[in-house]
């Protein structure tokens, strides 16, 4: 699909891995619609690349499908979908305080495995709708997971079953929307030099990457946009998981 003047909805497009691909997005020539739970962020990074920006709760069904209704009202019908947003957290199932507080668990779920569907099942509607292009493409949608879908680590136990959900439902999303030309993929990050890794101590980023077997450094949100981009661009590429991590294997621990 060619990006030229194509509209693109960006979540999590206020920071991080999102703000990167939307800039990125904006700078091959797609509208971007940027969708966020923190409105202020979403529209900062709208106003530099003269984009649309909504405040966003990607789980809420109605306030969701409100915002691409905006969106679509602002830029255009959406071809692409680029969903970034997603949050972490860190807890054993037997901690010292006793087992994983249940609600801590619904929440990562609820926001990185029921948000991402939320937003598939809405794009894919608004793309069904659109003329096909070549090769009867009619849109794509990227989703993003973790290697922790498949290295969780300890602690990581509500993470890993949140975006090990946004794995296994790439493929059969990929061939039910196959139908309608409309391809879905899911990149896997490993480490990369987020905001939030960037407020650690140096020391601590520095033994984060060096866990990284090459390049022995924290992944560049740049690199996450052009892979995300590629998958846009080339269309023999549907129904994959992209680990991008350096060949990086979590440890237990």
């Amino acid at each position: 699909m060619k990006l030229e003047g194509t509209v693109a909805i960006v979540t999590g497009g206020g920071s991080g891995l999102g703000a990167a691909t939307a800039r990125r997005l904006a700078a091959a020539g797609a509208r971007v619609a940027i969708l966020d739970l923190d409105g202020v962020a979403a529209a900062k990074v709208a106003d530099d690349i003269d984009g649309f920006a909504a405040q966003c709760d990607i789980a809420d069904a109605s306030g969701a499908a409100l915002a691409i209704a905006k969106a679509k009202e602002a830029l255009g019908s959406p071809r692409i979908l680029a969903s970034v947003a997603g949050i972490g957290t860190a807890k054993r199932i037997l901690g010292r305080e006793g087992p994983h507080p249940l609600e801590d668990f619904a929440r990562v779920v609820r926001v990185n495995l029921i948000g991402s569907f939320n937003m598939l099942r809405l794009a894919a509607a608004e793309m069904a709708t659109l003329e096909p292009l070549e090769d009867g493409e009619r849109g794509v949608i990227v989703q993003t997971a973790s290697v922790a879908a498949f290295d969780g680590q300890v602690g990581q136990a509500g993470y890993a079953a949140s975006k090990g959900g946004v794995v296994s439902m790439t493929l059969p999303a990929a061939r039910e929307l196959a139908q309608f030309g409309i391809r879905v993929l899911t990149l896997a990050p490993g480490l990369f030099l987020t905001p939030l890794v960037a407020e650690l101590p140096e020391s601590v980023q520095n033994s984060l990457a060096a866990s990284i077997p090459f390049p022995k450094r924290l992944g560049n949100p740049t690199e996450f946009a052009d892979l995300l981009l590629s998958c846009i661009t080339n269309r023999a590429l549907n129904g994959e998981v992209i680990r991008i991590d350096g060949a990086l294997r979590l440890p237990p621990r």
